[in-house]
């Protein structure tokens, strides 16, 4: 057993981004202003040129009250709150069993004519199929909202997510691949849907609001629609823009960190690794293994409390939606009627994967895994 307990997740934060933040402390001004312009510019350099991210992208394209929006089981809350936002309906659909990614051969049964837009979910860092996602809303006139909370850097066909559907929407939360604390960023090609964004994410209030505590602004200003309180702060983009710089090195220690998970773990057969699909590049923003259950005498809970016994720190992605009471009760799920995902959720188990693991950690977590495994086959 490791000597000290391993987390979940460790957020890479070093010296650079404490004196970003330092350094905009110190400047007088925190809320947002030219850090979050900058950071927004560095983000769209990289991708190619949250929750509030999703949402301000529903409100973008024009989701009104019974609308429908095609969303994930196999996602947290989150992906399909933002519709209840609206007053507007999720229809959810099943997951892929290998890649528990959104699975493309099932949705076009759940589109009516209430159906306004998809939000495929890129599940722990590897794009969803992108391709025929995007003929199906071409064929009936959707809208694609990506849910990339967790795929940065991730790349599809050669195209960075954040470059493929009308809009994606990024999470910068504590646990992601780059953080802010809080935060999220939308991108887009439609220059339309982005001033919407900006000026809903301050109030509703007109371009470039905040400039009006600058010496280049006015006092005046004009509500142009009731907006949210979405902006981003100066801190926050600080942090951000140094995060932004580490985001490759960063994602290839996680790679490194699943490349040797995935060699100790291919010869236990009770363990199914990671399905990476060809011709894209996982962001490994988790490590998500399934239990062969049949294979072993414990259940998925209880492989989990032996690891935390062990010493290692886990976590589950994620309870599929149709099995909260919330959705179950409102729109009449049941736990059959999305047989993929109930049967992965039975089995998943996130496993620690963060750039400040050290070797010795990672060979903690397969030893662990691995004396559980052999302790516990039938």
């Amino acid at each position: 057993m490791p000597s000290q307990f391993i987390p979940f997740h460790v957020p890479a934060i070093g010296a650079e981004e404490i004196r970003a933040v330092v350094d905009t402390l110190e400047s007088g001004w925190l809320t947002s202003g030219t850090k979050v312009k900058r950071f927004e510019d560095d983000f769209a350099e990289y991708v190619n040129s949250g929750t509030a991210a999703l949402h301000l992208a529903l409100d973008a394209i024009g989701i009104r009250q019974h609308d429908e929006v095609i969303v994930p089981t196999m996602t947290f809350t989150a992906t399909a709150e933002v519709v209840l936002y609206f007053r507007a309906k999720p229809v959810l659909v099943d997951c892929q069993r290998d890649t528990l990614n959104l699975d493309p051969n099932q949705i076009a049964a759940a589109i009516t004519s209430k159906t306004k837009a998809i939000i495929p979910v890129h599940f722990g860092g590897q794009p969803c199929d992108m391709t025929p996602i995007l003929e199906i809303a071409k064929a009936y006139k959707l809208r694609v909202i990506e849910d990339a909370a967790h795929a940065l850097p991730a790349t599809y066909r050669g195209k960075r997510v954040g470059t493929i559907g009308d809009i994606t929407c990024f999470s910068f939360y504590a646990t992601k691949t780059i953080t802010t604390g809080e935060g999220g960023m939308a991108t887009t090609e439609n220059s339309e849907w982005a001033e919407r964004m900006r000026m809903m994410s301050l109030h509703g209030i007109s371009h470039d609001a905040w400039k009006r505590y600058t010496k280049e602004g006015s006092w005046y200003y004009e509500v142009i629609c009731p907006g949210f309180k979405y902006n981003l702060t100066d801190i926050a983009a600080a942090i951000g823009i140094e995060q932004l710089s580490k985001c490759t090195e960063l994602w290839k220690a996680r790679k490194r960190i699943a490349y040797v998970y995935d060699k100790c773990f291919a010869d236990l057969p009770e363990i199914q690794i990671p399905s990476c699909q060809p011709n894209l590049e996982h962001a490994w923003h988790l490590y998500v293994i399934q239990l062969n259950l049949d294979h072993l005498k414990i259940t998925r809970n209880q492989f989990i409390e032996e690891l935390r016994e062990q010493g290692i720190g886990t976590s589950v992605h994620f309870i599929p939606l149709h099995l909260h009471p919330y959705y179950r009760d409102t729109f009449g799920y049941k736990p059959q009627d999305f047989p993929n995902a109930r049967l992965a959720f039975e089995r998943i188990v996130s496993l620690p994967i963060y750039p400040r693991m050290t070797e010795a950690d990672v060979e903690s977590v397969i030893g662990a895994v691995s004396k559980i495994v052999k302790q516990n086959r039938r």
